[in-house]
């Protein structure tokens, strides 16, 4: 019994011992959906050890209540959810310490190079400075490339408000970039 394509057994907080094909989707799941959750939570907080640790409370979340998820289909949507979740509760937390820190990714592959560069450390300062809701409109939107109904979905409004959160959101970045320059 794939566990993708069936309803959850009615095992109780087990967790996936009683599953072992249950474990390898999880496993699969990480290996497909890890790194891009990874990326979404360091745009959200711009910190990777705080990234790598809301992606990891999401999985293990989802691996407490696989049991009782009801169409694994949606896992991809749950941990999606739950990394956004994640660094609401974070941002929460910490929101003075990361308005004013700068991301100085360590160096060692072309991707972090890339994230090092000036420009960009600008307009991660200036996404983070944005509202949260305007933040995570346009990290959805711009970096993940959701469509408004899956927007919607995810922060839990309309996708009228997606897109008027989105278009207030660009205004506030490009006066936020201005003052930079």
């Amino acid at each position: 019994m794939h566990p993708y394509s069936t309803a959850a057994s009615a095992a109780p907080e087990r967790g996936l011992s009683d599953e072992p094909a249950a474990a390898d989707v999880l496993t699969d799941l990480y290996r497909v959906h890890a790194l891009r959750l990874i990326r979404l939570a360091y745009v959200m907080l711009g910190d990777r050890q705080a990234a790598e640790d809301v992606v990891q409370d999401a999985f293990a979340g989802l691996h407490r209540r696989w049991a009782r998820l009801t169409d694994h289909t949606k896992a991809p949507q749950y941990l999606r959810s739950s990394v956004l979740n994640g660094c609401r509760t974070a941002i929460k937390r910490t929101r003075p310490v990361l308005e004013l820190a700068d991301t100085d990714p360590a160096v060692g592959s072309a991707e972090t190079a890339v994230l090092a560069s000036e420009q960009q450390r600008v307009l991660m300062r200036a996404i983070r400075r944005l509202p949260g809701r305007q933040r995570e409109a346009l990290v959805l939107r711009f970096y993940l490339d959701e469509p408004d109904a899956e927007i919607a979905r995810l922060m839990g409004i309309r996708e009228s408000t997606v897109r008027s959160t989105t278009h207030r959101a660009l205004a506030a970045l490009g006066r936020l970039l201005g003052e930079e320059s």
